[in-house]
């Protein structure tokens, strides 16, 4: 399963993404396939957006993932960069289409890494993430309490 995330921020006044990306990298390593590419919105500088791809295989547990994102986020606060507010987005990885090539392009069914999507699976990995994702921001928002606010 590759669970797919996409978090928007607000840098506040005076913060630049130099900031942002200070605070918020990640010291610790998630142990598993994980790429994640920041973007500054081209019509709202002020806006940071991170879309995150971690591929979570059988046998591996996604609920330690989560955690350790958790854990980054509480050791490192984005408090005095950007504003409260955080745009959220997670979902499950469904196909993966290149459209480098010139001219035509003849349609193809959902695919990643060249193997057809079961779309029963992507069903059952959307309920995993839904719970798990659940989950993590529980106890998120639990040590945030505990912490003062700080996330």
């Amino acid at each position: 399963m590759f669970a797919v995330s996409i978090i928007t921020r607000r840098l506040k006044e005076g913060k630049t993404y130099d900031d942002f990306r200070k605070a918020w990298f990640h010291t610790t390593g998630f142990g598993v396939s994980s790429k994640l590419y920041t973007m500054i919105n081209a019509f709202d500088p002020q806006e940071i957006i991170v879309v995150g791809f971690v591929e979570i295989r059988e046998g591996e547990d996604p609920l330690r993932v989560l955690n350790i994102e958790v854990k980054e986020r509480q050791d490192n606060p984005l408090d005095s960069i950007v504003k409260p507010e955080i745009g959220r987005v997670y979902g499950v990885l469904v196909s993966e289409d290149d459209f480098s090539a010139t001219g035509a392009i003849d349609y193809r069914p959902a695919s990643i890494h060249g193997q057809p999507t079961d779309f029963s699976e992507v069903t059952s990995a959307l309920s995993l993430a839904k719970t798990l994702i659940t989950q993590a921001s529980r106890e998120r928002d639990k040590a945030k309490e505990i912490l003062g606010g700080r996330h």
